[in-house]
């Protein structure tokens, strides 16, 4: 399979090095509205969700990843935006990667604002975090013992009640009234050892099984003597 065959959408969940060590496609921006149905249009046979826009563009529509489908695409969604799609359209045929696909598909999360942030219109980098990293940060820093439960609690908190694009650590942990020193010594210090950020890992599972999927193509090609 040729890499253009195969399309992904990524933006600040993965850097672009990371991506092509894993899997050789053509990377494009964030997904706007459109985009999908374009790649499809494209010839591209395998399309993978994992960044698309959400307040600055019009979004990727359902109608319009339902139509690529019937096309004959294979979708996978992941991260961020691929993966509130995934957890949407599983039923009809998206295939969705990773915990925080399977967090929307579970409803365990539920709002866009989970996974939203804002990022560097160049690079793609992000210049915010996501709640839902903030939310696995948070819960591994209890679990590890450098906070407690309340302090888990309130820094959860003040991170749900800033608007997306001014969420970082540091003015989380500003916001974060009644947090004792301790705590938030604490929590600083697991970011400085044990920090995750589980939308870069879900992008990297995405790309790996878009890795098999292709591999298996090709072996589906073999099988029925279709090498061209």
């Amino acid at each position: 399979m040729r890499s253009k065959d195969i399309v992904v959408f990524l933006g600040p969940s993965l850097d672009r090095a990371g991506a092509e060590a894993v899997l050789a496609a053509d990377y494009r921006p964030p997904a706007r509205r459109g985009d999908v149905f374009r790649a499809a249009e494209e010839g591209a046979r395998i399309i993978g969700i994992i960044d698309g826009v959400f307040f600055q563009d019009s979004a990727v529509g359902h109608k319009e990843v339902l139509a690529v489908l019937e096309m004959g695409v294979y979708v996978v969604g992941a991260s961020s935006m691929g993966a509130l799609r995934a957890a949407e359209l599983l039923p009809f045929g998206m295939e969705g990667v990773g915990e925080i696909f399977r967090l929307y598909r579970d409803g365990i999360l539920i709002s866009d604002d989970e996974v939203a942030l804002i990022f560097d219109p160049i690079s793609y980098g992000p210049l915010s975090e996501p709640l839902v990293n903030i939310r696995d940060n948070v819960l591994a820093a209890e679990k590890g013992g450098y906070i407690d439960d309340e302090a888990a609690a309130l820094i959860l908190e003040a991170a749900s009640s800033l608007y997306f694009p001014k969420r970082s650590y540091d003015r989380i942990l500003e916001e974060a009234t009644g947090l004792d020193k301790a705590d938030e010594e604490g929590f600083r210090r697991f970011l400085a050892s044990e920090r995750r950020d589980l939308k870069r890992e879900d992008a990297v599972l995405a790309l790996k099984r878009i890795k098999k999927i292709a591999v298996d193509m090709e072996l589906l090609k073999e099988k029925a003597g279709d090498i061209p």
